[in-house]
């Protein structure tokens, strides 16, 4: 007998012939994510088993197991060889004093020789009668006790099950590039992205010196905070400044924003192209702000042709804000430094731009020149995963 963690994965299961490849990788980011610690690391039918790490760090390592996208729920169980009596006897040492409960058993193993059902019946009566004072609840227990026997010939018995982050493994839907403000939308849009199996990098542009190098430092700590659940991955810092000086001294102030996110789209392109990444990320909800009006989002997808994943343009700011705090950016995000698009802002920025107007202020601008000036800045930071 001895204390192992379980690992389940979910969505996996749907991936009929092609179901290696994506548990190829989930492994591989279970071993990324357990990088410093000792253990073994087995696989039965549709579970993973955690065994010989070091005693008592079992709260420890379900923390770091219940962020591992493309793993589904987690439990601390006990190994048992699967024997009746052994099953048996272990259950009357389980004490759960005045609490409800119900048993599940898990037959895997269709040779053991009692049946799902009646093997929990009589395993709650084991339960019960150790715990004189705990009572059975099928429908709103305190407690699960779980029984997994599985085809391995062993069996193995739980009383909790935690939720992990489900999804699917990262990177086992290629690589995105997100654009990271300091604010609160764009973390999340990059952790939904993640939550699919994206291995998402990071662009952020900065203006020093109009916003503080105090800014630049917030990204980069959102950026660790966001690789709790994406994994190691790149950021890229470019300066933003050239551009915006020439587009507030050169063009009309009410199209600063448009002309703005239009540039910044093609400089991303240029460097999703350079790391093969297949996407743009952007924290856009429909909307909100003025560059987020279907007609802004129009005239900004128009200069780029990959494709623009926008994870929260149906989001409303509340819904935004808890996923923020469940993952652990919003109280970086809500800090007062302030990003490159908050420089120069007009009062009265156009908020349905048409085309042939954007295209008139751009042809004042030298826009290939600007893009590649901007890209000749980039400075690339490696953020390794925050234990």
């Amino acid at each position: 007998m001895e204390t192992v963690i379980i690992m389940r994965y979910g969505e996996i299961f749907l991936k009929g012939d092609n179901k290696w490849y994506f548990e190829k990788i989930l492994i591989q980011n279970i071993k990324s994510a357990l990088k410093q610690k000792n253990y073994k690391l087995e696989k039965i039918a549709g579970r993973y088993i955690l065994s010989n790490y070091q005693p008592g760090t079992e709260k420890e390592l379900v923390s770091i197991i219940s962020k591992i996208f493309g793993l589904h729920s987690a439990s601390v169980a006990v190994k048992l060889e699967t024997d009746e009596m052994k099953i048996k006897d272990y259950c009357s040492t389980i004490k759960i004093g005045e609490k409800s409960f119900k048993v599940i058993t898990n037959r895997a193993d269709k040779t053991f020789p009692i049946k799902s059902m009646p093997f929990s019946s009589i395993l709650g009566a084991i339960i019960l009668e150790n715990n004189p004072k705990a009572t059975v609840n099928v429908k709103n227990p305190d407690l699960e006790i779980m029984v997994d026997i599985r085809e391995d010939g062993n069996t193995y018995v739980s009383t909790e099950t935690i939720e992990c982050a489900g999804g699917m493994p990262v990177s086992s839907a290629g690589k995105g590039l997100l654009l990271l403000s300091g604010g609160i939308d764009s973390p999340v849009a990059g952790w939904f992205m993640s939550h699919r199996g994206m291995h998402v990098n990071a662009l952020h542009f900065h203006s020093f010196p109009y916003t503080s190098l105090l800014a630049k430092e917030k990204v980069i700590r959102l950026a660790q905070q966001m690789s709790v659940y994406g994994g190691d991955f790149k950021l890229h810092i470019i300066s933003f400044t050239k551009a915006q000086e020439e587009i507030n001294k050169k063009c009309n102030k009410n199209f600063m924003v448009i002309l703005m996110r239009r540039l910044m789209m093609r400089i991303a392109e240029k460097l999703a192209h350079k790391i093969d990444a297949k996407a743009i990320i952007t924290g856009e909800s429909l909307g909100q702000v003025a560059s987020q009006t279907i007609e802004s989002i129009n005239a900004t997808n128009a200069v780029v042709n990959i494709p623009v994943f926008r994870p929260l343009i149906g989001f409303d700011k509340n819904d935004t804000i808890n996923i923020s705090k469940k993952i652990g950016t919003y109280d970086i995000s809500i800090e007062p430094y302030e990003d490159c698009c908050t420089v120069f802002l007009p009062k009265n920025p156009v908020t349905r731009p048409k085309i042939k107007d954007v295209l008139d202020e751009e042809s004042k601008l030298d826009i290939e020149k600007l893009v590649n000036e901007a890209l000749e800045t980039d400075e690339v930071i490696d953020i390794i995963k925050k234990e």
